[in-house]
């Protein structure tokens, strides 16, 4: 995104640029008498002032997904297994639950919004996979911010699908009878429409921060990129921040709090449970983490780098682990959207002798058997799980 500048601002610095240019001539003359003009480095410097920063000369963010070469390799190859099992993984979880299960729970309803955000990210990575074996963007500036954007904001709905999961399976151990307000078809729309209005609002960022531009790779040949646009480091500071804050560390400390509550519930009463849908939801809060932790690091380590000044060490050593782990944990991040059917194809192994292709549409009925039309207190206890215990 270009930024022009003030008027005076800039012609001041035109001014201590011709000065400096210059102040080189002495020093150059040597090279002028070889053949060579030294009045090059002057206009450089003029030509740099006035194009701005898609050349990357204000830019704090100097790399790019694409800034090292093993890391790009690594990362296509992970985005083409990943996307060889995504696909047809998380469109196998949607047709099991949209065709075979009729009375949906709502778990089940959040897991069906979940694979549907995962498939259509993993449609996506052709893009990037693209991007990476080329290490060079040939789609445009319009797909460059619109492809960020949606991974973006997929991120952001799968970590509030699986917390609106987490917040149900909290209040259908530790407030049973207040279930079937919060369990009610009416308000589980309501609830998932928000939110997705939600991740679609606090991704703008990414479609701000983001833009086409001339880079340099490591044999200093020049090619465009899909790239930051900060031209300043509180801009860096700002999105990286506000993306792990708001896309991991909430969202984990309500997860946290939720199934903290659980366990202190589970330990007042003297009731047994079957525990499969809570195994299930921590299995696919677990994995989630994992593979979106090391992007996040990634993140704060960028965050950090611009407190430091610019030529400093450390922040040199902070720059070089970003700019050569960059590929490889967006990659990693990826993994997340294929991991879910796998997760469920091991859970549900009991079922697929018995059940065959249904076997998933079998896992998540008697995994989350929300029973919508008893009595508040039955909807509870069935939800949760509860069987007396046996004397």
């Amino acid at each position: 995104m270009a930024v022009h500048r003030h008027a005076p601002s800039n012609l001041m610095e035109l001014e201590r640029s011709c000065k400096e240019g210059w102040a080189e001539l002495p020093k150059n003359r040597d090279t002028s008498r070889s053949g060579q003009d030294p009045s090059p480095s002057i206009m450089t410097n003029i030509t740099q002032l006035l194009s701005g920063p898609t050349q990357g000369d204000s830019n704090p963010e100097r790399d790019s997904v694409v800034s090292n070469d093993f890391s790009t390799s690594f990362g296509a190859l992970i985005l083409g297994l990943v996307c060889l099992v995504g696909v047809p993984g998380n469109f196998f979880i949607v047709w099991s639950i949209l065709a075979r299960i009729r009375r949906r729970s709502v778990t089940t309803i959040l897991i069906l919004n979940l694979a549907c955000a995962d498939g259509f990210l993993m449609i996506l990575t052709i893009f990037f996979i693209a991007y990476l074996a080329k290490q060079t963007w040939v789609f445009g500036n319009g797909l460059c911010k619109a492809l960020f954007y949606l991974c973006n904001s997929n991120m952001y709905a799968s970590i509030f699908l699986i917390t609106l999961m987490s917040v149900h399976r909290m209040v259908a151990v530790v407030f049973p009878t207040k279930l079937t307000i919060v369990a009610s078809r009416k308000i589980v729309r309501r609830v998932i429409v928000v939110m997705w209005a939600l991740v679609m609002l606090i991704a703008i960022p990414s479609l701000v921060f983001r833009d086409v531009r001339i880079d340099k790779d490591e044999r200093n040949m020049s090619r465009i990129v899909c790239a930051p646009n900060h031209t300043l480091p509180q801009h860096v500071r700002f999105q990286y921040a506000f993306e792990t804050v708001s896309g991991f560390i909430l969202p984990y400390a309500i997860i946290i709090t939720c199934y903290v509550l659980i366990l202190r519930r589970l330990r007042q009463t003297t009731f047994r449970r079957k525990i499969r849908s809570e195994k299930l939801i921590l299995a696919i809060v677990g994995m989630f983490g994992a593979f979106w932790l090391p992007y996040h690091v990634i993140n704060m380590m960028q965050v950090a780098s611009m407190w430091y000044p610019e030529n400093s060490a450390m922040r040199e050593k902070l720059d070089y682990i970003t700019k050569s782990s960059r590929a490889i944990t967006s990659a990693l991040a990826f993994i997340s959207s294929c991991a879910n059917p796998i997760l469920y194809t091991f859970a549900g192994k009991s079922y697929i002798k018995k059940n065959g292709f249904t076997f998933m549409a079998k896992l998540f009925e008697g995994a989350t058997s929300d029973q919508s039309g008893t009595k508040s207190t039955t909807v509870g206890d069935k939800d949760a799980g509860y069987q007396p215990a046996s004397k």
